[in-house]
């Protein structure tokens, strides 16, 4: 079976094994990444504001994007995920063709788009591009990760053969690759990301790949680490990125007291996100700065719970928090803009 075959039969799997939602759960939760990912730091940023109107949001930690993706639409009081764009393209692709996969698509939609996640591979400084991975032992990432989809494509596309693929998590990886268990590993984050900043990297055995290959340039996002975003990194390095969206469900408050009141929230947070941007963007991770609420992936449609969150005369529930919090001029532009994109 192929790398991505074993990935449409995951989904199917995880699918499967998945209890439905409970109608007495009414619990809020977002589903990130793991302890050191950029995810799990802007699902921080997003209950920091749930807090500040007097909510809980959970931070969950997963192990990644698919795990979200089918969190979203089958885990109990699982309001949010947030999802790399080439895990919602593969499985669009796939549910065409995969009835089982089309099930797990059904219902679930786009909250807002996030910010390009550049795809990081880590390496012995004896490997000087992706080529020089064939026979060598390389970590994709656990094998609901995003990260996982990623480097399997990545490889798949370029023809790359590793000796040896170890499908373990970003930490145990990095782990590996110090004590010279592995030769390399892959991992998409949002750069800075917290990971390569406190391993304390030896800059004269390790180094991060350029990825300048032309048909992944085309396939990705073409982006760049700058100079100096960690302290092992020589000068700027050419890569590829994937978008990160904020992924949800398509609540409908008439069916149960579950809907309703998970409807609420995501329009709530749809609201909070959206009129209090700017604070996001001065308070929260640098990646805050690189995100266009516009920028939406095609194919696929906003829930309207968060449309209506956006609608100029919402008011988000914030118990016990007086008064509401004002809106500035700029938020005003980004509200129109939105609008304009997305029919709210």
């Amino acid at each position: 079976m192929t790398k991505l075959g074993r990935i449409a039969a995951l989904v199917v799997l995880l699918l499967t094994g998945t209890a439905p939602a409970m109608a007495q759960d009414l619990a809020k939760n977002i589903l990130t990444g793991g302890p050191t990912g950029t995810y799990i730091q802007i699902g921080r940023d997003i209950a920091g504001l749930m807090e500040t109107c007097g909510q809980t949001l959970t931070v969950r930690e997963s192990a990644g994007s698919l795990e979200n993706f089918l969190g979203v639409r089958n885990r109990p009081a699982t309001q949010f995920g947030i999802v790399q764009s080439d895990v919602l393209e593969y499985l669009q692709t796939y549910s065409a063709d995969d009835p089982d996969i089309a099930r797990a698509v059904a219902g679930v939609r786009i909250a807002f788009p996030l910010y390009n996640e550049e795809v990081h591979i880590l390496a012995s400084r004896d490997i000087e591009g992706l080529s020089d991975l064939a026979g060598k032992r390389v970590a994709i990432g656990v094998a609901d990760s995003g990260t996982f989809l990623t480097a399997s494509l990545i490889l798949d596309l370029t023809g790359t053969e590793p000796g040896e693929t170890l499908t373990i998590g970003p930490d145990e990886s990095m782990a590996q690759l110090l004590d010279g268990q592995i030769d390399a590993f892959f991992y998409v984050a949002g750069a800075p990301t917290a990971l390569f900043e406190e391993a304390g990297i030896d800059a004269e055995r390790f180094h991060l790949l350029p990825i300048s290959d032309e048909v992944l340039q085309a396939v990705y996002t073409p982006a760049e680490i700058p100079a100096g975003t960690y302290a092992f990194q020589d000068g700027p390095l050419d890569v590829v990125a994937v978008k990160a969206v904020l992924m949800t469900y398509e609540y409908v408050p008439t069916r149960n007291t579950y809907h309703r009141a998970s409807c609420q929230a995501v329009s709530d947070v749809s609201n909070l996100i959206l009129t209090q941007f700017e604070t996001l963007r001065g308070e929260g991770h640098p990646k805050w700065q690189k995100v266009d609420l516009n920028d939406l992936p095609p194919g696929w449609e906003i829930a309207s719970c968060v449309n209506a969150g956006l609608a100029a005369d919402y008011v988000p529930n914030c118990p016990n928090v007086s008064p509401p919090m004002e809106q500035n001029v700029t938020n005003s532009v980004y509200r129109e803009r939105i609008c304009a994109a997305i029919g709210c």
